[in-house]
């Protein structure tokens, strides 16, 4: 299991490009196989790991997730192989649906079938980041064309998905599945079973599933859970996320983080590693002096199978 750090989820994190390439720089020289920047309302994901993607040497760079509906797919097609172009192959694009409160509420699109957007999206998007021309016509969107971005190398995709029809299509169009609040037993009775399935039947082989996880190693165990639940309410709110929580028998993300001592952490991790993760992205909670010893955990873990 390749293990990855996730930079930029805690509500109110601010990260400039500055900061978010020296950090992508301080991962890479701790031998983290991957960087995940999401897009939220702050930078631009794609845009900052183009640039951390210039700045490093091998380490991947990949977003978790970029909402879908504000862009053609097309446009983030373009995008995706500049960065990939820039991260000399390093660059995974990793989409996603977003959330009914964002895509209406804020942006105005509508939310009403998703699931048949996210089709007609991956139809445009998945053969023009592997370079091949796009001749599509649905419902909702229409991609007819083919790009040419010097120096780029065919983007890696994967969609965020977690109910069935989502992961129907992940199996389907991409090359696997990027999750979050979404415990190791959950992951191993739904999510691989049912995105190893879709993939089987179009012929693909076994997709990757990225596991987006809260880690805090510390002896303060109920206050880091505490603290956890705090800035991470908001996802044990969100319907996609909620279900995800229910399925596993949580109350929210402050009992599904992965908290405790060194022993303690190690079990969980391998837990991940059991129920099927190929790639752990872990989400280091700043709890007390907690953050240097995390890292420092999760490095020890790297040479594991």
């Amino acid at each position: 299991m390749r293990i990855g750090i996730f930079a930029g989820v805690l509500p109110g994190e601010k990260s400039d490009l500055q900061g978010i390439v020296k950090f992508a720089q301080e991962m890479e020289s701790r031998g983290f196989d991957s960087l995940w920047v999401p897009n939220i309302f702050g930078l631009d994901a794609i845009g900052a790991c183009t640039l951390a993607g210039w700045e490093t040497d091998h380490i991947e760079l990949g977003t978790a997730v970029v909402p879908s509906y504000p862009r053609h797919p097309a446009a983030l097609a373009q995008q995706a192989l500049t960065a990939q172009a820039a991260c000399a192959g390093r660059f995974t694009l990793g989409v996603g649906l977003s959330h009914r409160l964002v895509i209406e509420d804020m942006y105005g699109y509508s939310y009403e079938r998703p699931a048949r957007h996210m089709r007609e999206y991956l139809e445009v998007l998945a053969p023009l980041l592997r370079g091949e021309p796009s001749d599509f016509e649905g419902d909702e969107i229409t991609g007819k064309l083919t790009l040419d971005v010097p120096g780029a190398e065919p983007v890696p995709l994967l969609l965020a998905a977690l109910g069935p029809a989502m992961l129907n299509l992940a199996g389907r169009f991409t090359h696997g599945t990027t999750t979050w609040m979404t415990g190791p037993r959950t992951i191993a009775e739904h999510i691989v079973p049912e995105i190893a399935a879709a993939a089987s039947d179009a012929g693909h082989g076994a997709p990757r599933i990225v596991c987006g996880m809260p880690i805090c190693m510390t002896r303060d165990v109920a206050g880091a859970r505490a603290y956890i639940g705090e800035i991470l309410a908001i996802y044990g709110m969100l319907p996609s996320y909620r279900a995800m929580l229910d399925r596993e028998g949580v109350e929210g993300p402050a009992e599904l983080a992965l908290v405790g001592d060194a022993d303690t952490l190690r079990a969980d991790i391998d837990q991940l590693r059991q129920a099927g993760v190929t790639d752990f992205n872990a989400a280091v909670i700043p709890f007390g002096d907690s953050g240097e010893a995390t890292y420092e955990l999760l490095q020890s873990e790297l040479e594991k199978v």
